[in-house]
């Protein structure tokens, strides 16, 4: 299995409807690590981090999002491997 580390941006309604606690939640099922961070601009900065399949689980849901999101873009970009122990929102 190979490892990879993803930042993602997602646009649409994402900050204040659970969207950074909800995508925690997806990352620690799958045993990704990594954060999510709300952006000046509405928009949710993610980077997540794990075993390939794991990584693209998560990326898969973000396009949905938890119940009261309205997801309109996912912006994906490949980063260089980052260490991390956990999954954190800031």
């Amino acid at each position: 299995m190979s490892k990879c580390c993803v930042k993602a941006i997602v646009s649409g309604r994402v900050q204040g409807v659970w969207y950074r606690r909800a995508t925690q939640d997806q990352a620690l099922r799958a045993g990704v690590t990594g954060y999510a961070e709300n952006l000046p601009d509405g928009r949710v900065e993610v980077l997540l981090c794990g075993e390939g399949e794991a990584v693209n689980a998560v990326v898969e849901w973000l396009w949905q999002g938890p119940p009261e999101a309205q997801v309109t873009h996912v912006e994906l970009e490949g980063v260089e491997w980052r260490d991390r122990d956990a999954f954190v929102t800031r």
